[in-house]
């Protein structure tokens, strides 16, 4: 039976950024103060993005902070982390992000069945427009829930 997923880090702002193409789950090659950071529940993707260099993908810029009862043999907090993909799939990403206009960022860290795992999006940037057309929508869909929501006493203020 296998456990449950530990979500560690999300990053929402991507979704309100970027315009997700495909998602692709990804491990992550960890030090061992990195990992007993992890499981505090500490760390920050907001800022990362994955560099795919020799044929290899790197998830670059996102911070695990060191571990709090680690001695002076803890890691640095901003390191490049080597990313666990297939072949064909690092080529296939890597033949996108040639591409103009497309980038690859992580989404989501967390734990699965004790592995850290990220959840990496081939992303294509939103232009202003888009993201005004976004919440517009959202807006709207909030408004239609709100009038579908049955009135009780209490709403009436």
């Amino acid at each position: 039976m296998g456990q449950a997923e530990k979500l560690i880090a999300g990053n929402r702002k991507a979704f309100h950024d970027y315009q997700i193409v495909e998602k692709i789950e990804a491990g992550l090659v960890l030090q061992g103060t990195e990992v007993k950071s992890l499981r505090e529940g500490k760390a920050s993707i907001a800022e990362g993005y994955v560099a795919i260099e020799n044929g290899e993908a790197w998830l670059m810029e996102t911070h695990i902070p060191p571990y709090s009862h680690g001695s002076g043999a803890n890691h640095d907090p901003f390191r490049k982390r080597k990313l666990l993909l297939h072949a064909r799939e690092i080529r296939k990403l890597d033949a996108k992000v040639k591409e103009r206009g497309y980038t690859i960022i992580p989404l989501r860290l967390y734990f699965s069945e004790g592995l850290a795992k990220v959840t990496i999006g081939l992303a294509k940037g939103k232009t202003m427009g888009d993201k005004r057309e976004a919440m517009k929508e959202k807006e709207a869909k909030r408004d239609m829930e709100r009038a579908r929501r049955p009135r009780t006493p209490s709403d009436r203020g």
